[in-house]
């Protein structure tokens, strides 16, 4: 039979992960799931869990929360799967604040059809990213993207509203992130040969395709075809990026001047002037650095879907 880990962060989508834990074990229980349920207590406690989970055997660690829960265990699965041969996949039950992840890797978002995706044990690789730099100069993998600029400081804002859940927080935190963020640090941009400098708005680096919930940084992306899809926003005035945000929801920002995208298995950012705010699945990569490097590892991860 095969053994699965349930990872739960229990502070997750402002406490849903503690509120919905024994709902989740009820469903898995009535799957007949073979599992054991673990909660997280402290910041990265998810990598150690999910590294523990592999070297015990386990088939399947899943993430229980959100963006950030999801980047733990797969960090941890990637760190451990290094130090030998396992055959451990990744499973997510989305209960965070954003769940971009999930949706690009086309997880259910309701609990009973993602506990169901678990149970019926379907697999598909899926490619990772690996980046360096920052508060990370030994690396650090993601599952969905990286934010630099702009929409990493709107992740930051999103996380002080205190009352607002979800993709309200974000369009609220992208508001007042107008009035914060509006110099854009002048950038040189490397990818597929070519060395773009400009002031940058903002650079987006996906695997998946969404971010902050219901911003399509990469309507078109796919998490198996080798390749970041990049989004890299120029400088524009405070009207201007007013103007994108609706663009950036629908996902047709790709005919905009002030947009370009491309394609690119490797990409490095460096700031000449200023410095960069960035995240990886919305987890903090540094609030004021230099330089940082992202590649693909292609079909680096098992991931359980529908």
């Amino acid at each position: 039979m095969i053994k699965n880990s349930i990872i739960v962060n229990p502070i997750s989508g402002r406490g849903n992960g503690a509120k919905l834990s024994p709902l989740i074990e009820t469903y898995l229980t009535k799957l007949s799931l073979d599992f054991d349920l673990h909660h997280t207590e402290y910041p990265r406690h998810a990598i150690q869990l999910a590294e523990q989970a592999v070297t015990d055997g386990y088939d399947v660690v899943v993430a229980v929360g959100g963006d950030g829960t999801a980047n733990e265990v797969l960090n941890g699965l990637l760190q451990a799967t290094q130090m030998g041969s396992y055959d451990c996949a990744i499973g997510l039950i989305p209960v965070g604040r954003g769940n971009d992840f999930a949706f690009g890797a086309q997880i259910p978002p309701a609990l009973e059809v993602a506990c169901t995706t678990i149970a019926r044990g379907k697999r598909r690789w899926i490619d990772v990213g690996f980046v360096q730099g920052g508060d990370y100069p030994k690396g650090r993998y993601f599952g969905n993207g990286i934010g630099i600029g702009f929409d990493a400081v709107v992740g930051f804002e999103a996380l002080k509203l205190k009352r607002l859940h979800g993709f309200p927080s974000y369009i609220v935190a992208a508001l007042k992130t107008i009035s914060l963020y509006f110099n854009a640090p002048t950038l040189q941009i490397e990818f597929n040969g070519t060395t773009l400098t400009q002031p940058s708005l903002l650079v987006s680096v996906m695997n998946g395709r969404r971010m902050g919930g219901g911003f399509m940084m990469a309507p078109n992306g796919r998490m198996d075809d080798g390749l970041f899809d990049l989004c890299i926003a120029r400088q524009v005035s405070r009207a201007g990026i007013l103007r994108l945000i609706p663009r950036f929801m629908k996902g047709n920002q790709a005919g905009h001047p002030a947009i370009r995208t491309d394609l690119a298995a490797h990409v490095t950012v460096t700031a000449l002037k200023g410095s960069l705010p960035a995240h990886a699945d919305g987890e903090t990569l540094c609030v004021a650095g230099k330089r940082l490097e992202a590649r693909i590892v292609p079909h680096a991860l098992q991931i359980m879907v529908p």
